[in-house]
């Protein structure tokens, strides 16, 4: 049986593609021209002269540090998550204990407190630590806000796996941490891909740390080194852009890679 073609449904698709495309071709477009062709021919014009040195002005200016100190953080960030996130996730699915699931449920509070509720705190607390102006001062806590949703999302996905194999691997004689190393892990890929891709997302984008934790011009980050663009006398938009297209780029290769991971470990959040 031959299906009708769903008019509607193409119809909504290119009213989506033309709203999701054309913020993207402004931006892309805007990177190319000059300031002047851009205030002088609109955003949607295509470039009169085609040039580079927006993004070649962005990197001399000081945008390859704050690109480095971002990357610095972000994977920084994913090393703490992958290195506590997996044993915790394993310990809350494996014990029966009433003792882990109070943990758990305590650990999970941080879903229910956003950040900018203990900044002030968190100011008083990095500052007294000696990590104010550091770039350890905003990892720890980046880390520490991202572990919780990574938690939930890695345990649920360890969850479908079979009681079975556990079972299987204990009668051979494998202890918790061989099972945990070979079996747990490698059943669990989509769950860490998961995380690593939203904990590198919540590092890269992240701003309200960087804000009040950082100072010098030598511990920016991304996020704050686009206010380098706005000045009194007005705002460079093709600089700017051509700015945030370079922050884009390293977060939309991750998710690229990991786009089919990313999806199946969200399915698992709830488990089957």
């Amino acid at each position: 049986m031959r299906s009708r073609p769903n008019y509607p449904a193409g119809f909504g698709s290119l009213i989506w593609l033309f709203v999701v495309g054309l913020p993207l071709y402004v931006m892309l477009v805007a990177t190319f021209q000059s300031r002047t062709d851009y205030a002088a021919n609109g955003p949607l014009a295509l470039p009169e002269h085609f040039t580079l040195d927006n993004y070649v002005n962005d990197l001399d200016d000081g945008f390859a540090q704050y690109f480095l100190n971002t990357a610095i953080v972000t994977v920084s960030v994913v090393a703490i998550v992958l290195l506590l996130v997996p044993p915790l996730a394993y310990a809350i699915v494996r014990s029966d204990g009433k003792a882990t699931g109070r943990v758990f449920r305590l650990f999970l509070l941080g879903l229910a407190i956003p950040s900018q509720a203990v900044i002030v705190p968190m100011f008083y607390l990095i500052n007294e630590a000696g990590l104010y102006d550091n770039l350890l001062g905003v990892i720890l806590p980046t880390a520490a806000f991202a572990m919780p949703v990574c938690a939930l999302i890695l345990s649920g996905v360890m969850r479908d796996i079979t009681p079975e194999l556990y079972e299987a691997m204990t009668v051979d004689g494998a202890t918790p941490w061989r099972i945990f190393l070979q079996l747990v892990l490698p059943l669990s890929k989509s769950g860490l891909s998961t995380i690593v891709v939203f904990s590198s997302l919540q590092a890269w984008n992240g701003f309200l740390f960087p804000l009040v934790l950082t100072q010098s011009s030598e511990n920016k980050v991304i996020t704050m080194g686009l206010y380098d663009f706005q000045t009194e006398h007005g705002v460079d938009i093709p600089g700017l852009l051509a700015a945030v297209v370079l922050s884009m780029l390293p977060i939309l290769l991750v998710y690229l890679f990991a786009r089919r991971a990313l999806v199946q470990g969200l399915m698992g959040v709830g488990g089957k």
